[in-house]
């Protein structure tokens, strides 16, 4: 049989029985299609677009020269910068070539930076015009240092091949590092086996499902999130579209043009799409699936999403380190909105108190789950890596500690009540953020809500409000007293504050340290 003709019946079927393997190679599959689909585009960005067959020569040729200067098997190479072709070029050689993946946070300090390169074990480090104008030429001068925007000059000759690189499941295939405010940030290791499981079957459902796979990643390549977008749909022989920076105009623009049928947005950004006034006068009809991950997905926002986008609706829950994962199809579930959905295939959780003894359904507790889809570990971290695990006292079993409060209801879906470590305790009564701020926002002034807590002489702690209001919203004193009486007196808020935004992470986390802070400012 020969994979040429992409059109040729026992293509997709071969490929499609690779990808059914409990595992495989990465590079083989993207090969396949490069022989399959020569002409076909793989990847887009605004500056240029590179057909299957550019992508492998590519990926070759910079794989090739990654090893001639010294790149070792399981070694990390690292890359700053905005998304682009050319940063996904790197990723996709670096692992070619045996190595590992270490895309680095952009909005990290030089300090943080120095100290994840050095955590990472990298001897090359790729850093785009912008990054590297901003950071000075002595940041990581040690390394083996190529500007993103000529890895053209620096990648060995046309036809070059890397040395043949069979990998096994436990390999390392990349480092995600955290979002850490202080210090360096963990690297959370990844195996080729953990994303053989997350990718493959992805790809598989698409090529099983008959989709015609073009998607568009808007969230930074550096991130676990944008991997949903980026990794399965190459892998089922698609297209991705990489934005640099997330335009609502330009998202719509580009969706519309592209025909996109597979997009990953945080809540942040869909939020910001229902928002923006041109929404209406773009066409999605191709959309079919719509992923969202990394933060609280609001109730009140996915039923706005469902109502103006077309397609199926998919909330992901679960960690960078693994542990669980849930799914909810917003679209068939309509009615549990309010929870992440299920546990997926694979995937097992269960509810804890705080002596790590199981809790009955209904009750809230400590999230600890498990799946096929777990880390390596942090890297250079045994002690952390260790920390995040559960140990089942009763067969040995290690699961990990997902740092959510929740509670699982009759039928298997899980209700998120609040983060461990967001948790109030005032006057001695567990009081979880996310309760009071789903009654914030059932008022149709509010936007957006978020509670902290923080210190209180009278009640150890007290809970604080911050809202984004609509237009022509009342006063915030008058919005509390309306929340404070449908609370009970130990949940009721002490102070709310307006404010135009709420503080975020690059990927739509939002930051209640910030707004812990600010509140401690403001009440003294």
């Amino acid at each position: 049989m020969t994979l040429q003709d992409p059109t040729h019946p026992a293509l997709r079927d071969a490929i499609s029985a690779t990808l059914a393997q409990p595992f495989g190679s990465f590079t083989d599959i993207l090969r396949d299609w490069s022989r399959a689909q020569p002409d076909a585009i793989a990847l887009v960005d605004d500056t240029r677009d590179v057909a299957w067959a550019e992508l492998i020569g590519e990926v070759e040729r910079l794989a090739a020269r990654l090893v001639e200067t010294g790149l070792e098997r399981g070694q990390s190479v690292a890359i700053l910068g905005t998304s682009s072709i050319n940063y996904a070029l790197v990723f996709l050689a670096a692992i070619r070539a045996g190595g590992v993946a270490a895309p680095l946070t952009t909005s990290a300090s030089p300090a943080q930076l120095a100290g994840m390169a050095a955590d990472s074990g990298a001897r090359h480090f790729f850093i785009d015009g912008g990054k590297a104008a901003e950071l000075g030429p002595d940041l990581m001068a040690d390394m083996i240092r190529v500007p993103m925007e000529d890895i053209e000059s620096w990648m060995a000759p046309p036809g070059s091949r890397a040395p043949d690189f069979t990998p096994e499941p436990s390999d390392p295939f990349n480092i995600i590092y955290s979002s850490g405010t202080t210090g360096t940030p963990k690297g959370i290791l990844h195996s080729h086996q953990m994303r053989w499981r997350q990718f493959g079957a992805t790809a598989l459902s698409y090529l099983e499902g008959g989709l015609e796979v073009r998607s568009l990643a808007s969230t930074p390549l550096y991130s676990n999130t944008t991997m949903v977008a980026f990794l399965a749909p190459l892998l089922a022989g698609g297209t991705v579209r990489i934005m640099g920076k997330f335009d609502c105009a330009r998202w719509l623009e580009h969706a519309e043009a592209d025909a996109a049928t597979v997009t990953m947005l945080v809540p942040v950004q869909y939020q910001r799409l229902m928002d923006h006034p041109g929404f209406d006068d773009h066409d999605l009809s191709a959309l079919a699936l719509k992923y969202c991950t990394s933060a609280p997905f609001p109730p009140k926002l996915k039923r706005k999403v469902l109502e103006r986008m077309p397609g199926a609706l998919i909330e992901i829950y679960s960690m960078t380190e693994g542990g669980v994962v849930c799914l909810l199809a917003c679209h068939e579930f309509p009615d549990k909105l309010h929870t992440v959905g299920r546990p997926a295939p694979g995937s097992e959780l269960k509810v804890l108190d705080d002596e790590d003894r199981e809790v009955p359904p209904g009750t809230a507790g400590n999230l600890v789950g498990r799946s096929q889809t777990m880390m390596l570990g942090y890297k250079n971290r045994p002690d952390q890596t260790r920390e995040g695990y559960w140990t089942d006292p009763e067969n040995g079993e290690v699961w990990q500690r997902m740092g959510d409060i929740g509670r699982v209801d009759e039928n298997g879906f899980v209700e998120l009540v609040g983060r461990a470590k967001d948790m109030i305790i005032s006057g001695g009564f567990n009081i979880y953020p996310s309760d009071l701020e789903a009654e914030l926002e059932r008022e149709a002034d509010v936007r957006e809500a978020a509670v902290v807590g923080i210190a209180s002489q009278r009640w150890g702690e007290t809970p604080v409000g911050f809202v984004v209001l609509a237009e022509g919203a009342r006063e915030a004193e008058a919005i509390m007293a309306a929340v404070n009486r449908r609370l009970g007196k130990t949940q009721r808020l002490s102070a709310l504050h307006a404010i135009a935004d709420m503080p975020r992470s690059h990927i739509g986390k939002l930051l209640k340290n910030e707004l812990r802070e600010r509140a401690t400012k403001m009440a003294s």
